[in-house]
């Protein structure tokens, strides 16, 4: 896990839940860093360095086609 990528941060977890289930959807191998740790102590966030998105690089440029359709004007489905 020490080569996956960081490609986003978010501050809590409700941010990126739908992000988490197209990644599932698709079969990506990812992980959020500070996931649990943050969830236990929702106003540190900031302190940890906030929630982090880890790819693996071979699922890197699926991951920011995903990212990038959830942040397109025109989907009904968006990152916070």
């Amino acid at each position: 896990m020490k080569d996956y990528i960081c490609l986003a941060t978010f501050t809590y977890p409700y941010e990126y839940f739908v992000l988490k289930l197209k990644f599932e959807d698709a079969g990506l191998r990812y992980y959020f860093q500070n996931e649990t740790l943050i969830g236990l102590l929702p106003l540190s966030s900031v302190a940890f360095g906030g929630i982090r998105l880890m790819v693996h690089p071979a699922d890197s440029s699926k991951a920011k086609q995903i990212i990038d359709s959830l942040n397109d004007k025109s989907s009904h489905l968006r990152i916070v």
